[in-house]
């Protein structure tokens, strides 16, 4: 069943889709889009599940495979070009599904350090998913800060806001931030648990991606070795952008004109 989706088109020149990390919705980018709209027409939107993308069907599980048909959705209402796009996380993971499921609707996809368990041996991705299956049982036991402080240590996510580009203001964290993040706990990660990406499909589509991770991410996590995977079988090197995991929100300028060298280098 389709959902509307909540989205925001900004800025002119080629279609530059961002789909978010996490709890982020078409809110999470304000400080990054700014400095992308002159040379972008920027699409952010409302993940289903998230925000004003809210499914008729609150307790379902979406697939990563039907976000990425949400995604398809939302594209050929607003293009009938080929598009790029930039992936973060779990926003990465739905990005190869759509590169996948419609080749040729994403020219490039620029894939930050993608949380796809599915791309590594079986053994790291059974460990990999039970820690996402464990953050799922702190979420229900402890809550939101003990989730947070978990999550922060499984995907090498510095929370201290420490290292974050000067003049930035903290996003607060409002009971829809908190709802939202409830949703991506329970259900985006069984998602991810139970995702079926095909490597084989993925290595043969024709749209160009890009894995990245971030400057400061620990070579020990596993969203850094899923974007090793992910260079390995695509024939890419991995590029290196300002900051951790959420390089797009704590580094926003120098994150942007790091994806602006990347998409528009001949």
């Amino acid at each position: 069943m389709s959902v509307p989706l909540y989205h925001r088109l900004q800025g002119s020149g080629p279609l530059l889709l961002i789909s978010q990390s996490g709890e982020g919705d078409a809110d999470r980018t304000v400080d990054l889009v700014p400095h992308l709209t002159d040379a972008f027409t920027v699409l952010t939107y409302d993940r289903r599940g998230l925000s004003r993308s809210r499914p008729e069907e609150p307790g379902r599980t979406t697939s990563l495979a039907e976000h990425a048909e949400d995604v398809c959705r939302l594209l050929d209402a607003v293009t009938d070009e080929p598009a790029l796009m930039l992936g973060c996380s779990i926003g990465a993971v739905i990005g190869l599904h759509v590169a996948v499921r419609q080749p040729g609707r994403l020219s490039t996809l620029v894939a930050h350090e993608p949380v796809a368990p599915s791309l590594l041996p079986a053994a790291d991705r059974a460990r990999h998913e039970a820690e996402l299956a464990e953050l799922r049982h702190i979420h229900r036991a402890a809550g939101l800060p003990a989730t947070v402080r978990e999550a922060a240590r499984v995907l090498g996510i510095d929370t201290s806001g420490k290292y974050s580009e000067p003049g930035l203001t903290p996003q607060p964290m409002t009971e829809l931030r908190r709802a939202n993040f409830a949703y991506f706990v329970e259900h985006d990660f069984s998602a991810v648990i139970q995702d079926a990406l095909d490597p084989a499909a993925l290595a043969a589509t024709p749209t160009r991606i890009i894995p990245a991770v971030g400057a400061t991410t620990p070579a020990t996590v596993f969203d850094r070795a899923c974007a090793a995977a992910l260079a390995d079988l695509v024939g890419e090197e991995i590029r290196v952008f300002p900051g951790g995991h959420n390089g797009n929100t704590s580094h926003p300028k120098a994150y942007a004109e790091r994806l602006r060298a990347l998409l528009t280098a001949p």
